[in-house]
Protein backbone atom coordinates (compact mmCIF):
# COMPACT_ATOMS: atom_id res chain seq x y z
CA UNK A 1 0.00 0.00 0.00
CA UNK A 2 2.86 2.42 0.79
CA UNK A 3 4.25 1.98 -2.72
CA UNK A 4 1.05 3.41 -4.24
CA UNK A 5 0.78 6.55 -2.07
CA UNK A 6 3.16 8.73 -4.12
CA UNK A 7 1.20 7.84 -7.24
CA UNK A 8 -2.07 9.03 -5.67
CA UNK A 9 -0.48 12.30 -4.50
CA UNK A 10 1.00 12.88 -7.94
CA UNK A 11 -2.39 12.30 -9.49
CA UNK A 12 -3.99 14.79 -7.12
CA UNK A 13 -1.29 17.32 -7.95
CA UNK A 14 -1.86 16.85 -11.65
CA UNK A 15 -5.61 17.23 -11.21
CA UNK A 16 -5.11 20.43 -9.22
CA UNK A 17 -2.81 21.82 -11.90
CA UNK A 18 -5.37 20.99 -14.59
CA UNK A 19 -8.14 22.69 -12.57
CA UNK A 20 -6.02 25.81 -12.03
CA UNK A 21 -5.14 25.92 -15.73
CA UNK A 22 -8.79 25.53 -16.67
CA UNK A 23 -9.83 28.36 -14.35
CA UNK A 24 -7.13 30.63 -15.75
CA UNK A 25 -8.22 29.80 -19.30
CA UNK A 26 -11.86 30.50 -18.47
CA UNK A 27 -10.99 33.85 -16.89
CA UNK A 28 -8.86 34.96 -19.82
CA UNK A 29 -11.50 33.80 -22.29
CA UNK A 30 -14.04 36.29 -20.87
CA UNK A 31 -12.10 39.51 -20.13
CA UNK A 32 -15.06 41.73 -20.96
CA UNK A 33 -17.24 39.96 -18.37
CA UNK A 34 -14.65 40.48 -15.65
CA UNK A 35 -14.13 44.10 -16.66
CA UNK A 36 -17.86 44.74 -16.39
CA UNK A 37 -17.96 43.22 -12.90
CA UNK A 38 -15.02 45.36 -11.83
CA UNK A 39 -16.52 48.57 -13.18
CA UNK A 40 -19.83 47.84 -11.47
CA UNK A 41 -18.22 47.12 -8.11
CA UNK A 42 -19.42 49.28 -5.23
CA UNK A 43 -17.00 51.02 -2.86
CA UNK A 44 -16.09 49.35 0.40
CA UNK A 45 -17.79 51.00 3.38
CA UNK A 46 -15.62 51.13 6.49
CA UNK A 47 -17.53 51.88 9.72
CA UNK A 48 -15.56 53.20 12.71
CA UNK A 49 -17.18 53.27 16.14
CA UNK A 50 -16.45 55.70 18.93
CA UNK A 51 -16.32 55.48 22.70
CA UNK A 52 -18.78 53.54 24.88
CA UNK A 53 -19.70 51.17 22.06
CA UNK A 54 -18.07 48.69 19.71
CA UNK A 55 -18.41 47.50 16.12
CA UNK A 56 -21.64 45.65 16.90
CA UNK A 57 -23.34 49.04 17.22
CA UNK A 58 -23.23 49.26 13.43
CA UNK A 59 -25.22 46.03 13.01
CA UNK A 60 -28.37 47.63 11.60
CA UNK A 61 -26.33 49.69 9.13
CA UNK A 62 -24.20 46.72 8.10
CA UNK A 63 -27.24 44.57 7.33
CA UNK A 64 -28.84 47.28 5.20
CA UNK A 65 -25.68 48.06 3.24
CA UNK A 66 -24.92 44.39 2.63
CA UNK A 67 -28.48 43.84 1.41
CA UNK A 68 -27.80 46.57 -1.16
CA UNK A 69 -24.61 44.87 -2.32
CA UNK A 70 -21.98 46.99 -0.56
CA UNK A 71 -18.82 45.39 0.81
CA UNK A 72 -18.78 46.46 4.48
CA UNK A 73 -16.29 46.18 7.30
CA UNK A 74 -16.40 47.56 10.85
CA UNK A 75 -12.93 47.24 12.39
CA UNK A 76 -12.33 47.61 16.10
CA UNK A 77 -11.23 51.09 17.14
CA UNK A 78 -8.57 50.70 19.87
CA UNK A 79 -9.69 53.87 21.76
CA UNK A 80 -6.22 54.30 23.25
CA UNK A 81 -5.12 57.64 21.78
CA UNK A 82 -6.00 59.71 18.73
CA UNK A 83 -2.67 59.45 16.91
CA UNK A 84 -2.23 55.74 17.63
CA UNK A 85 -5.87 54.95 16.79
CA UNK A 86 -5.58 56.88 13.52
CA UNK A 87 -2.35 55.10 12.62
CA UNK A 88 -3.98 51.75 13.30
CA UNK A 89 -6.93 52.62 11.06
CA UNK A 90 -4.69 54.07 8.35
CA UNK A 91 -2.77 50.78 8.22
CA UNK A 92 -6.03 48.85 8.08
CA UNK A 93 -7.29 50.96 5.16
CA UNK A 94 -4.16 50.11 3.17
CA UNK A 95 -5.31 46.48 3.07
CA UNK A 96 -8.50 47.42 1.19
CA UNK A 97 -8.34 47.55 -2.61
CA UNK A 98 -10.46 50.04 -4.51
CA UNK A 99 -12.54 53.03 -3.41
CA UNK A 100 -13.51 53.47 0.24
CA UNK A 101 -16.35 55.33 1.95
CA UNK A 102 -15.07 56.00 5.47
CA UNK A 103 -17.67 56.49 8.20
CA UNK A 104 -17.08 57.58 11.79
CA UNK A 105 -19.38 57.91 14.78
CA UNK A 106 -18.61 60.14 17.76
CA UNK A 107 -14.88 59.96 18.62
CA UNK A 108 -14.55 57.73 15.55
CA UNK A 109 -15.00 60.91 13.51
CA UNK A 110 -11.76 62.30 14.90
CA UNK A 111 -10.05 59.03 14.01
CA UNK A 112 -11.21 59.02 10.38
CA UNK A 113 -10.30 62.71 10.08
CA UNK A 114 -6.67 61.75 10.71
CA UNK A 115 -6.53 58.25 9.22
CA UNK A 116 -7.80 59.22 5.76
CA UNK A 117 -5.28 61.98 5.15
CA UNK A 118 -3.08 61.07 2.19
CA UNK A 119 -5.03 57.94 1.22
CA UNK A 120 -6.27 58.37 -2.39
CA UNK A 121 -8.66 55.41 -2.06
CA UNK A 122 -10.83 57.23 0.48
CA UNK A 123 -13.41 58.94 -1.71
CA UNK A 124 -15.77 60.28 0.95
CA UNK A 125 -15.95 60.87 4.69
CA UNK A 126 -19.24 60.39 6.52
CA UNK A 127 -19.59 61.86 9.99
CA UNK A 128 -22.39 60.40 12.12
CA UNK A 129 -22.92 62.64 15.16
CA UNK A 130 -19.15 62.77 15.17
CA UNK A 131 -16.14 64.94 15.84
CA UNK A 132 -14.58 66.52 12.75
CA UNK A 133 -11.67 68.40 14.33
CA UNK A 134 -9.36 70.87 12.66
CA UNK A 135 -5.62 70.70 13.21
CA UNK A 136 -4.75 71.24 16.86
CA UNK A 137 -8.29 70.69 18.19
CA UNK A 138 -9.24 67.94 20.63
CA UNK A 139 -12.58 66.26 21.25
CA UNK A 140 -12.74 67.73 24.77
CA UNK A 141 -12.07 71.25 23.47
CA UNK A 142 -14.70 70.99 20.72
CA UNK A 143 -17.29 69.69 23.19
CA UNK A 144 -16.66 72.63 25.50
CA UNK A 145 -17.18 75.26 22.77
CA UNK A 146 -20.96 74.85 22.70
CA UNK A 147 -23.66 74.27 25.36
CA UNK A 148 -25.85 71.20 25.32
CA UNK A 149 -23.68 68.28 26.36
CA UNK A 150 -24.85 66.25 29.37
CA UNK A 151 -21.43 64.73 29.98
CA UNK A 152 -20.92 67.00 32.98
CA UNK A 153 -23.02 69.21 35.21
CA UNK A 154 -19.91 70.76 36.77
CA UNK A 155 -17.57 72.57 34.34
CA UNK A 156 -14.87 72.67 37.02
CA UNK A 157 -14.90 68.92 37.74
CA UNK A 158 -11.57 67.24 36.90
CA UNK A 159 -13.52 64.40 35.25
CA UNK A 160 -16.88 64.98 33.53
CA UNK A 161 -19.48 63.98 36.09
CA UNK A 162 -21.26 61.47 33.80
CA UNK A 163 -18.03 59.46 33.50
CA UNK A 164 -16.16 57.04 35.75
CA UNK A 165 -12.38 57.37 35.64
CA UNK A 166 -10.63 53.98 35.91
CA UNK A 167 -6.82 53.99 36.17
CA UNK A 168 -4.81 51.25 34.46
CA UNK A 169 -1.16 50.36 33.96
CA UNK A 170 0.14 51.01 30.45
CA UNK A 171 2.78 48.84 28.72
CA UNK A 172 5.55 51.29 29.65
CA UNK A 173 4.56 51.15 33.32
CA UNK A 174 2.92 54.57 33.45
CA UNK A 175 -0.67 55.05 34.53
CA UNK A 176 -3.43 55.72 32.04
CA UNK A 177 -7.09 56.55 32.64
CA UNK A 178 -10.06 54.89 31.00
CA UNK A 179 -13.32 56.82 30.92
CA UNK A 180 -16.54 54.81 31.22
CA UNK A 181 -20.00 56.28 30.87
CA UNK A 182 -21.90 55.74 34.12
CA UNK A 183 -24.73 53.23 33.83
CA UNK A 184 -27.32 55.65 35.24
CA UNK A 185 -26.28 58.28 32.67
CA UNK A 186 -26.15 55.95 29.68
CA UNK A 187 -29.69 56.48 28.43
CA UNK A 188 -29.64 60.26 28.72
CA UNK A 189 -26.18 60.82 27.24
CA UNK A 190 -25.95 58.05 24.67
CA UNK A 191 -29.15 56.39 23.44
CA UNK A 192 -32.13 58.55 24.39
CA UNK A 193 -35.62 57.10 24.67
CA UNK A 194 -35.79 54.92 21.56
CA UNK A 195 -34.58 51.69 23.15
CA UNK A 196 -35.79 49.47 26.00
CA UNK A 197 -34.44 49.53 29.54
CA UNK A 198 -33.03 46.04 29.02
CA UNK A 199 -31.12 47.17 25.94
CA UNK A 200 -29.76 50.23 27.75
CA UNK A 201 -28.55 48.04 30.61
CA UNK A 202 -26.88 45.64 28.17
CA UNK A 203 -25.17 48.43 26.23
CA UNK A 204 -23.93 50.06 29.43
CA UNK A 205 -22.55 46.76 30.70
CA UNK A 206 -20.70 45.96 27.44
CA UNK A 207 -19.40 49.44 26.61
CA UNK A 208 -15.79 49.99 25.59
CA UNK A 209 -14.07 52.94 27.29
CA UNK A 210 -11.77 55.45 25.67
CA UNK A 211 -8.74 56.89 27.40
CA UNK A 212 -8.62 60.47 28.61
CA UNK A 213 -5.67 60.85 26.22
CA UNK A 214 -7.87 59.96 23.24
CA UNK A 215 -10.31 62.75 24.05
CA UNK A 216 -7.62 65.29 24.92
CA UNK A 217 -5.04 64.71 22.18
CA UNK A 218 -4.85 67.43 19.49
CA UNK A 219 -5.82 66.39 15.97
CA UNK A 220 -3.48 66.42 12.99
CA UNK A 221 -4.09 67.60 9.43
CA UNK A 222 -7.81 67.02 8.71
CA UNK A 223 -8.79 64.88 5.74
CA UNK A 224 -12.07 66.78 5.33
CA UNK A 225 -10.13 69.68 3.80
CA UNK A 226 -9.36 67.57 0.73
CA UNK A 227 -11.95 64.75 0.75
CA UNK A 228 -15.71 65.38 0.23
CA UNK A 229 -17.72 64.88 3.39
CA UNK A 230 -21.25 64.14 4.53
CA UNK A 231 -22.57 64.85 8.02
CA UNK A 232 -25.54 63.52 9.95
CA UNK A 233 -26.48 65.90 12.77
CA UNK A 234 -28.38 64.33 15.68
CA UNK A 235 -30.53 67.15 17.03
CA UNK A 236 -31.20 65.37 20.35
CA UNK A 237 -27.54 64.55 21.01
CA UNK A 238 -26.60 64.90 24.69
CA UNK A 239 -22.98 63.83 24.25
CA UNK A 240 -21.78 66.14 21.45
CA UNK A 241 -23.98 69.25 21.35
CA UNK A 242 -26.00 69.56 18.16
CA UNK A 243 -24.63 73.10 17.81
CA UNK A 244 -21.10 71.69 17.76
CA UNK A 245 -22.09 69.17 15.10
CA UNK A 246 -23.66 71.90 12.97
CA UNK A 247 -20.51 74.01 13.35
CA UNK A 248 -18.20 71.17 12.31
CA UNK A 249 -20.42 70.19 9.38
CA UNK A 250 -20.55 73.77 8.10
CA UNK A 251 -16.81 74.28 8.49
CA UNK A 252 -16.09 71.11 6.51
CA UNK A 253 -18.58 72.18 3.80
CA UNK A 254 -20.23 68.81 4.35
CA UNK A 255 -23.47 67.66 2.75
CA UNK A 256 -25.56 67.88 5.91
CA UNK A 257 -28.70 66.11 7.08
CA UNK A 258 -30.36 66.72 10.45
CA UNK A 259 -32.71 64.29 12.20
CA UNK A 260 -34.28 64.06 15.64
CA UNK A 261 -32.10 61.38 17.16
CA UNK A 262 -29.81 60.79 20.15
CA UNK A 263 -26.04 60.43 20.06
CA UNK A 264 -26.13 56.71 19.19
CA UNK A 265 -28.04 57.39 15.99
CA UNK A 266 -26.49 54.35 14.28
CA UNK A 267 -28.30 52.22 16.86
CA UNK A 268 -31.63 54.03 16.98
CA UNK A 269 -31.94 55.13 13.34
CA UNK A 270 -29.82 52.80 11.20
CA UNK A 271 -31.97 53.45 8.14
CA UNK A 272 -31.16 57.18 8.20
CA UNK A 273 -27.45 56.47 8.62
CA UNK A 274 -27.54 53.99 5.73
CA UNK A 275 -29.12 56.57 3.44
CA UNK A 276 -26.36 59.10 4.17
CA UNK A 277 -23.70 56.50 3.44
CA UNK A 278 -25.38 55.57 0.16
CA UNK A 279 -25.58 59.23 -0.82
CA UNK A 280 -21.84 59.57 -0.29
CA UNK A 281 -21.19 56.40 -2.26
CA UNK A 282 -23.40 57.51 -5.15
CA UNK A 283 -21.37 60.68 -5.59
CA UNK A 284 -18.05 58.85 -5.90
Amino acid sequence: MLNHRPIRLAALGAAGLALATGLATTASAHPAHHARNHSAAKPTVVLVHGAWSDSSGWSGVVKRLQADGYPVTAPANPLRGLSSDATYLADYLKTIHGPIILVGHSYGGAVITNAATGNPNVKALVYVAAFAPDKGESAFALNAKFPGSHLSDDPNAPVPTALNAVPFTQPDGSTGTDLYLKADKFRDVFVGNKVSNATVAELAATQRPATAQAFGEPSGTPAWKTIPSWYLVARDDHAIPAAAEQFMASRAHAHTTEINAPHAVQLTDPGAVTQIVKQAAANN
